[in-house]
């Protein structure tokens, strides 16, 4: 690996991480070193990278020039996903945002901090998506849309213009939103739903 890429560790070995893995191995930015999960998994592999420790690993980092992602999945709940985020703000260690080349990420929108945007996905002019959050694959966000942090945008979900998620949301995959509508912090919009 070349020593300009960027050495990322991934926090949660599930199906979400292999995911992860494959958008970041597409933008060719970083090098990952490792991926952290629970202690009983510690020495297996997802795809060709190792579990080498668990979150209780974390403040190893300090002071080392290295990144994190958050690859836990986001169905029901996001409070795994927020509570690693919290612990990685508190140790002061930094978190990826991670775009896939294929991807439509307008100049003009707004990506947070800890957020991937999956293959194929569109976010569109003036659209803002807050930190944390999972717009997976071919998932459109329209002009103006603003989503809140902690949210799980899933495959191909349609965020029309205008729209405001608020924060912890999950918009399932195939739901489609009416334009400039507001949705409620924590809602769970089921898949292939319409939301009026």
């Amino acid at each position: 690996m070349s020593d300009n890429l960027q050495h990322i560790i991934l926090i949660g070995g599930g199906g979400h991480c292999k995911s992860c893995i494959q958008v970041i191995e597409a933008t060719g930015r970083f090098q990952i070193d490792g991926i952290l999960d629970v202690k009983e998994k510690v020495g297996e592999k997802i795809l060709n990278y190792s579990i080498t420790g668990t979150d209780d690993d974390l403040e190893r980092y300090a002071n080392k020039a290295v990144v994190f992602l958050i690859t836990v999945g986001q169905i029901r709940s996001n409070q795994i996903r927020k509570k690693l985020y919290d612990r990685i703000k508190t140790l002061n260690l930094k978190l990826a945002t991670v775009i896939a080349p294929d991807a439509i990420v307008s100049r003009y929108a707004t990506i947070g901090e800890g957020t991937i945007v999956m293959h194929q996905a569109i976010v569109n002019a003036d659209a803002t998506v807050g930190v944390n959050c999972i717009v997976n694959t071919k998932a459109l966000i329209e002009h103006d849309a603003r989503i809140g942090d902690h949210c799980h945008i899933s495959t191909a979900a349609v965020i029309n213009g205008g729209t405001l998620v608020e924060n912890d949301t999950f918009v399932g995959s195939g739901a489609v939103t009416r334009e400039y509508i507001s949705i409620p912090a924590g809602s769970f919009i089921k898949a292939n739903s319409t939301v009026k």
